[in-house]
């Protein structure tokens, strides 16, 4: 072993240290959760017609009302077609009103919307008829940025280090976002969010396996979901943001330029002390550690660094070692699973905020505000239960949601509003408990490849799950039948993982031990009294060995 738990623990498991490292790694989460759900309120719905300004010309005194009439069709309910529009004939304009127009076309002129509109993306790019697909189709190209940045910043950050992959993702989202206010074309305008989705797995995976790197175990949950706690707030701050900025351009601005200001912490940012050991660093991460300990007002005794060495191991892992080994073979297709099956439910929930029949500003605020005691709630939830019994009653309780949203009437906005909201509460605590559990699941040298891995099966999901939602034109029970079977089977292969809680982190794959399951008891005793601890003391930790 290179001794870096043991010097974790004389530096301190959660001191000023650690709490400045949480707090450095919060401003980029309200900037995440804005790029996740900004486009819902930049494709407002908004009345339109075809422009049939042709007619004008042989009658230009019309009315807007006589020219509406004129040229346009009306559906089964009397009101103008949105869609399509009368022919144009060379006629002249008493003819036209005679005898009236009866071939008709799609717009072939484009579309009028109503002035006061501010600017939308839905009015700037025409995001209506055969086009309206357009806007489900971004989101998932945004999702496939969060899976190519899950591919490529899982492995890099296991290469080149943490600090420098959060730097790099940072800078990304702060360039790329700002561009976005700028781009003249819709296609453009994708391409751009591609690039902001793939620094948003780069800022979300990196977070988490740094805070889990320096944190000590029995405040581990909460340096990770305390960044999952603003990024709730960040999207409740998104709410109140988009209803005072309605023009989409500015409110790209006023969303991605403050994280810009992240780069004045550029000096501050530590590196974890775990992976520089792991890549034999050994005088770097001596170096931060002994900061660290002088952050906390600890110090760490001078033999205990000098024992610190690299690992035999010291090569970068890879996706091939996750397959390699049985224990890792299993963790790993298990938990890509449940992240699958989650990141399916919530972005299925999260992206439907504008089809449950109440204000989107409303709902997306009482969407943001659920998450909050939701992740909260997990820092307490994963002590008092542990990582598996969490993980699987959260999906089972949010799969079962969506199955119950199928059963209620369309007409009822509210009941299908709070149903969606307690399956948003349990879609959160289930996402928020992966990034722990996985994180303590994967040894550090193949950590972030692993998460990344997760990550990436997540945003597969996730680019499915916009389009899962077209099929809404069919029966609008299919997409929420489909967001409500997948996480039910995700909890139920929950139960095959090991239990975590309370656990050191691997650094290598080539332990011999499998995990331990651990359950956090302080009264536990065993038949011939208290579990002694490695120092002969007692120990309040209930110690059991689960095997893969």
């Amino acid at each position: 072993m290179s001794g870096v738990t043991e010097i974790l623990k004389a530096v301190g498991d959660f001191g000023p240290f650690q709490k400045w490292l949480v707090l450095l790694t919060l401003f980029p989460c309200l900037s995440v959760a804005f790029h996740q759900f900004c486009q819902l309120f930049m494709v407002p719905h908004v009345p339109h017609h075809c422009d049939t300004s042709w007619i004008r010309a042989i009658g230009p005194n019309l009315t807007e009302e006589e020219q509406l009439n004129l040229t346009l069709p009306r559906d089964a309910d009397g009101a103008y077609e949105q869609c399509s529009m009368y022919s144009p004939v060379d006629w002249d304009l008493g003819s036209i009103v005679a005898y009236g127009l009866n071939a008709t076309e799609k717009c072939r002129s484009g579309w009028v919307y109503p002035s006061a509109q501010p600017p939308s993306l839905l009015t700037e790019f025409d995001l209506v008829c055969d086009r309206k697909d357009l806007n489900d189709i971004s989101q998932s190209v945004y999702m496939v940025g969060l899976f190519l940045g899950a591919m490529i910043f899982g492995p890099l950050s296991d290469r080149i280090g943490r600090r420098p992959v959060i730097l790099i993702s940072v800078f990304l989202q702060g360039l790329f976002g700002v561009g976005i206010a700028f781009v003249p074309h819709f296609y453009v305008y994708m391409a751009f969010r591609c690039v902001v989705g793939a620094s948003v797995s780069g800022i979300t995976m990196t977070i988490a396996a740094l805070a889990a790197e320096w944190v000590g175990v029995s405040s581990r949950p909460k340096a990770v979901l305390i960044s999952h706690c603003y990024f709730a707030i960040g999207q409740v701050l998104l709410a109140g943001l988009s209803y005072g900025i309605r023009n989409w351009r500015l409110l790209e601005i006023a969303g991605s330029a403050p994280i810009f200001a992240f780069f004045f912490y550029i000096r501050v940012l530590p590196e974890s002390a775990r992976w520089l050991v792991t890549k034999g660093r050994i005088e770097e991460a001596k170096k931060v550690l002994q900061k660290a300990a002088s952050s906390n007002k600890r110090t760490i005794p001078p033999g205990l660094l000098e024992q610190l060495k690299p690992e035999t191991q010291t090569k970068s892992g890879s996706t091939l070692d996750l397959f390699r080994k049985k224990h890792l073979r299993k963790v790993t297709l298990i938990m890509s699973c449940a992240w699958f099956v989650n990141s399916l439910v919530y972005y299925g929930l999260s992206l439907n905020v504008t089809n449950f029949g109440l204000d989107i500003y409303l709902t997306q605020l009482a969407f943001g505000a659920v998450e909050i005691p939701a992740r909260a709630g997990c820092i307490f939830m994963l002590q008092w239960f542990g990582r598996k019994k969490t993980q699987a009653v959260l999906l089972l309780l949010s799969g079962l949601a969506c199955l119950i949203i199928t059963g209620i009437p369309e007409d009822q906005a509210v009941a299908t509003t709070v149903v969606a909201i307690i399956g948003k509460f349990t879609a959160s605590a289930s996402f928020s408990t992966s990034y722990v559990y996985s994180a303590e699941l994967f040894p550090t040298v193949v950590r972030q490849t692993g998460v990344g891995l997760c990550s990436m099966s997540a945003r597969a999901a996730g680019i499915m799950a916009p389009l899962i939602r077209l099929l809404g034109q069919y029966h609008r029970a299919i997409p929420m039948a489909i967001f409500g079977s997948a996480p039910v089977v995700g909890g139920l292969l929950c139960v095959l993982l090991p239990e975590t809680c309370g656990t050191d982190l691997v650094d290598d794959t080539g332990y011999s031990q499998p995990l331990a399951e651990v359950c956090e008891n302080a009264n536990s005793s065993s038949e011939n009294g208290h579990v002694k601890g490695k120092d002969g003391g007692p120990d309040n930790n209930c110690t059991k060995t689960t095997h893969f």
